[in-house]
């Protein structure tokens, strides 16, 4: 399918109509960037879906524990030749194998835009981003400048796949009513401009493709990355977004992340990001965790099963992220043939499963004032470390408390006078949610039940009586949610 860019006519007047109805103009400078509010529609949906494809696909290896996505990375170098990657592909691929030669073996032969975006609707998540590009500068859309810059086909519609995976992956997931974003590599680590002369690449290949890709798609987020080399303006990246903010086709949609130049992250941007870790501590400002669901963000054939977490353990991850005022960006890596692991798709469906019964305590919520009520042993501690293990593990929370670990009640969302108590296991016959103001005409009950629960009150506390049921009457699997209404 072709998409036509209108650079003119029509979007010209839409540009103009947003200058003659006073919309807000932002100044290249952080002070004015920063004023910018992150869109609510991203605040409210808590979950995302990442996608790491591209040729790293194909090989779809790494030493376990590492980024499949950075192989060329890994076997590039003098240091390279005595290691475990460069071993693997000499002895899979022959030592003069080049990574470029991935390109006609990435052939995405069995993607199905619909399927994926079906599976990403029935996980309960609320948009999805997949990468443009990686660092290794391969395009999934039709980028002239990627050609030009590289001196041959560089790009999923010109080689490979001969298809423009990036627009029809967005066409499928829009028409589930999911939004659409992508990750954008800033730097590329081989391009022959990058390594030239990285101002020129700026100039005239960075900048220029990245309007392209922002005009042709609309994109609702940009995750940007590979900053890490250059400060901010360096990358122009105040220009960038000033453009994007004001004169772009998705101005009013897009939030874009915090990773545009070297030490922006936690200080600029749209959402803060963190990386296979805990999150941040409150909802100060918009923040993101993204992580896959073993230890590679693209696809690994040396991951097992017990790199992989549950979904139970993904569950209570999402829900700690989102007591906190956090997002969740769950990223899956599919095969070089446009395949999703069986594994990362019933993950997903595991994660749809738990949200169809109790979205509500997660969807548009905002932080209570305690975000977990704990029992026996130390306070947990909200920054829990990269495996969630710094203070006590979350993902054993339905055995007694070991030692000084601290045992979860609950976590706390919040909507409007609603409060929700998610509880990691079945709660206890009564079940006593500590200071707590609730009016006598509040209502307690649990999602996935019709029946509404009996309480009282007990000093500052809500003691709740909790029906006893069996396994198959239970509303869910993994957590169970209290909804109390008129908290005061």
């Amino acid at each position: 399918m072709k998409r036509r860019i209108c650079l003119s006519g029509a979007c010209g007047l839409v540009l103009l109509v947003g200058a003659v109805c006073g919309a807000q103009t932002y100044e290249a400078k952080w002070e004015s960037l920063d004023g910018r509010p992150t869109p609510q529609w991203w605040t409210d949906a808590k979950f995302g879906i990442f996608i790491h494809w591209g040729l790293y696909s194909v090989p779809a290896w790494s030493v376990r524990g590492e980024y499949s996505e950075w192989y060329w990375n890994r076997i590039t170098g003098d240091k390279a030749k005595n290691g475990p990657w460069w071993r693997y592909h000499s002895a899979t691929y022959g030592a003069d194998f080049p990574y470029a030669g991935f390109a006609p073996m990435f052939k995405a032969e069995l993607f199905d835009p619909n399927h994926w975006a079906d599976v990403f609707q029935r996980s309960g998540a609320k948009y999805v981003v997949l990468t443009s590009k990686h660092h290794d500068g391969f395009c999934l859309w039709p980028s002239e400048q990627a050609n030009k810059s590289w001196g041959r086909p560089w790009n999923s519609v010109d080689i490979g796949p001969h298809r423009d995976l990036l627009g029809d992956l967005g066409d499928a997931v829009r028409a589930k009513g999911l939004k659409m974003g992508f990750y954008y590599s800033l730097y590329e680590w081989y391009n022959p401009l990058w390594l030239a002369d990285r101002t020129l690449f700026v100039e005239k290949h960075m900048i220029p493709q990245f309007k392209d890709v922002v005009t042709r798609y609309k994109p609702s987020v940009i995750f940007s990355d590979g900053e890490w080399d250059m400060p901010d303006k360096n990358w122009r990246s105040e220009e960038l977004l000033a453009w994007l903010y004001n004169e772009s086709p998705c101005r009013d949609d897009v939030v874009v992340n915090d990773r545009w130049g070297k030490d922006i992250r936690h200080k600029h941007g749209g959402y803060y990001t963190t990386e296979y870790g805990a999150g941040l501590a409150d909802a100060s400002h918009p923040w993101e965790e993204n992580r896959g669901m073993a230890h590679s963000f693209g696809y690994s054939r040396t991951e097992t099963l017990s790199d992989y977490k549950t979904s139970r353990e993904l569950i209570l991850m999402l829900i700690d992220l989102v007591s906190r005022g956090g997002n969740l960006l769950l990223d899956i890596g599919p095969d070089g043939d446009g395949t999703i692991p069986v594994i990362m798709e019933e993950r997903l469906i595991q994660i749809g499963d738990w949200l169809r019964v109790n979205g509500e305590a997660i969807y548009g919520t905002r932080p209570w004032r305690n975000a977990i009520q704990w029992t026996e042993g130390k306070r947990p501690d909200v920054a829990y470390g990269a495996e969630y293990k710094a203070k006590y593990d979350i993902t054993e929370l339905t055995g007694p408390p070991a030692g000084d670990k601290a045992v979860i009640v609950a976590f706390f969302t919040a909507k409007g006078g609603t409060l929700y108590a998610i509880c990691p296991r079945w709660p206890q016959k009564e079940m006593v949610l500590k200071d707590i103001d609730v009016s006598p005409d509040a209502t307690v009950t649990m999602l996935g039940l019709a029946q509404p629960l009996s309480w009282r009150r007990s000093g500052r506390d809500v003691v709740v009586q909790v029906p006893t049921l069996s396994v198959d009457e239970t509303p869910c699997e993994h957590a169970y949610v209290l909804r109390l209404t008129q908290v005061r």
